[in-house]
């Protein structure tokens, strides 16, 4: 019996989306190879530490994702206001004494013993997602009708964001904002309400951004890098000389000039730059092919489940194809100097245990919808 179940879960799968994982998955850690060897090396005495370090947590989310794969959607609906909970409180322990862990400036992480250091908006990300999905099935008809029902989640979401600057982390308080605002428009909130809202989110993302000197600083040197290449300008300046060095078919696999130490954050925020200095063109195509076809499939996904009434998992699985898209445009904007610099890594590539942990389990729980999608017969199999 349990034979039958796991053939009808293989079957049901959606193979493109894991293809697309495994291939994106594959490719990122040779390239992160490539990428942090220089700077592994300098800082560890050994070139293939990254390696281990993000193999571990491949390992771990692998592990995580087959837990969560196995897990029917409608528990994750039934957590109710506990997610937001728990991830506001998430997002305070960076800010505890001998707990929050401070690098480069930003307090994004916590240290628990001998565990790795945790990034905490992973985890409050996928939380937070989790409760905006649910209030909109339960607020469906308030949000078609009143302003006031999007009101009510401001009472977690604002707070999540305050604390975010405050680390600060503004990019991953741009893309929750974003994710909510799309999923409220899905969900049918009225246009008008939404052109408002938006603008509104315009406006204060642009005051904190005027009203910040490093934030600032930033944008300036996005709009004319080259007026301050050795300060201000220089990680976009760097970044867009290694796109410029790679042409149509780059320098070779391993060959890079710009990661040996002139890079900042080449295995991490800038690591697009090395692919395209690497693999030239033609190989940054090839990763933004892979990441358009798991948006568009994790899209199919959304769509199907709201058209069998599965409210909730269309909505949650919106919501991450979303994350995906911006988290993908803007880190991808900002290595070729379309967008101001961020801070945002880019999913199944970059450097980052909890991000790949967290991605992992948000891609299973995607794969997880797709299975429960299809045929009555496969959701009867593997619905609970």
């Amino acid at each position: 019996m349990k034979k039958k179940r796991k053939i009808v879960i293989l079957k049901s799968i959606d193979k493109l989306l894991l293809i697309s994982i495994i291939a994106l998955l594959m490719g990122g850690m040779v390239m992160l190879v490539s990428a942090s060897m220089p700077f592994a090396e300098k800082s560890f005495g050994d070139p293939f530490t990254y390696l281990y370090k993000q193999s571990s947590a491949v390992f771990l989310g692998i592990i995580a994702s087959l837990i969560f794969f196995l897990t029917p959607t409608q528990y994750w609906e039934k957590l109710g206001i506990l997610t937001p909970l728990f991830a506001i409180v998430l997002l305070s322990l960076v800010f505890i004494p001998d707990i929050g862990v401070t690098v480069n400036g930003a307090t994004r992480w916590v240290k628990l013993g001998p565990l790795p250091n945790i990034q905490v908006v992973d985890p409050a990300r996928l939380l937070f997602f989790l409760y905006i999905a649910g209030y909109c099935v339960r607020q469906q008809e308030q949000l078609r009708m009143t302003f006031v029902s999007f009101l009510k989640p401001m009472i977690f979401i604002i707070p999540a964001c305050l604390l975010l600057l405050l680390q600060p982390d503004f990019g991953s308080t741009v893309v929750l904002l974003m994710v909510t605002a799309a999923l409220f428009f899905v969900a049918g909130f009225k246009f008008r309400y939404f052109i408002i809202l938006v603008l509104a989110l315009i406006g204060i993302l642009g005051l904190l951004a005027y009203f910040s000197p490093y934030r600032m600083a930033r944008i300036t040197s996005f709009m004319n890098p080259w007026d301050d290449p050795f300060n201000s300008g220089y990680q976009l300046t760097q970044s867009l000389i290694a796109i410029g060095r790679g042409q149509w078919f780059g320098v070779g696999l391993g060959q890079g000039v710009q990661k040996l130490f002139y890079l900042p954050e080449a295995h991490t925020d800038f690591i697009f730059a090395v692919i395209a200095e690497e693999l030239g063109l033609i190989g940054s195509l090839l990763i933004i092919a892979l990441y358009s076809l798991l948006i568009w499939r994790i899209f199919s996904i959304s769509l199907k489940a709201i058209n069998n009434k599965r409210i909730f998992q269309g909505y949650l699985s919106f919501s991450i194809a979303v994350w995906f898209s911006a988290q993908v445009i803007i880190n991808i904007g900002v290595n070729m100097g379309l967008l101001p610099t961020k801070g945002l890594t880019l999913p199944l590539i970059s450097y980052g245990r909890s991000s790949m942990i967290i991605t992992l389990i948000s891609l299973a729980i995607v794969l997880r919808i797709g299975c429960e999608n299809p045929r009555t017969k496969v959701n009867k199999k593997i619905g609970g």
